[in-house]
């Protein structure tokens, strides 16, 4: 199964200190995989000036910086992420590492599309449940992302065709049950998959990196203009 994972709970800061107003501006904690630490900048540069925004360094056992990846391990270290700081907003998103294949003996990622999945739809949702209830514990205003789509035949066949569409409907029960707002991103990248998104990967362009950065943040803004 996978190996286990050493946790640094530290937080990618905008800058080393903050003083006088900056200290007053909300704080945004944005919890995701690959692909929210690839519009991770865009969004920080897009609220500048309006928020703070801080994502979780998770170190795995080479001692290199990894994603939150899928739910099965946002489930249990979701409270570590959180840690003691008081957020105003929690932008979070858990899919793509849930979809993909694994050799059931080595734990490790399989292009065999009949191998089990990382987390299961059920397994998914169980995982969902339990990371949605610790994060509405927290008192932050929370937006669930829906995860990208990808095209049918990918380079590294690690994930099975159309899967987002059933994990995304899945999540969309519950966030709904929940009061979470969306930030449909499916959606947004759907139409546009040619243009935004590399060719037989799950992962962007710079383009793509920098919309999806840009949606985040009004998302992020619609909330803020409430408060």
């Amino acid at each position: 199964m996978r190996s286990k994972l050493l946790l640094v709970i530290l937080l990618v800061m905008p800058f080393l200190s903050f003083i006088g107003a900056r200290d007053e501006l909300p704080k945004v904690l944005i919890i995701g995989d690959s692909i929210a630490g690839d519009y991770f900048s865009f969004t920080e540069e897009q609220l500048e000036g309006k928020a703070l925004l801080f994502k979780p360094i998770v170190i795995n056992e080479k001692g290199d910086s990894t994603s939150c990846e899928g739910s099965t391990m946002g489930a249990k270290y979701i409270e570590q992420w959180i840690g003691d700081k008081k957020w105003d907003i929690i932008h979070f998103n858990f899919g793509l590492h849930d979809i993909k294949h694994i050799d059931p003996i080595t734990g490790k990622n399989s292009k065999n599309l009949s191998h089990p999945q990382q987390a299961n739809p059920k397994q998914y949702a169980k995982n969902l449940n339990k990371i949605v209830s610790k994060l509405k514990a927290s008192n932050a205003q929370l937006i669930f992302a829906t995860t990208t789509p990808y095209p049918d035949k990918l380079g590294r066949q690690m994930r099975s065709p159309g899967m987002p569409k059933v994990y995304n409907e899945l999540a969309l029960k519950i966030m709904t049950k929940n009061d979470i707002a969306i930030n449909d991103l499916y959606s947004y990248v759907l139409p546009r998959m040619d243009e935004l998104q590399r060719p037989k990967n799950v992962h962007f362009f710079e383009l793509g990196s920098k919309e999806l950065g840009q949606q985040v943040a009004n998302s992020i803004e619609r909330i803020l203009s409430t408060k």
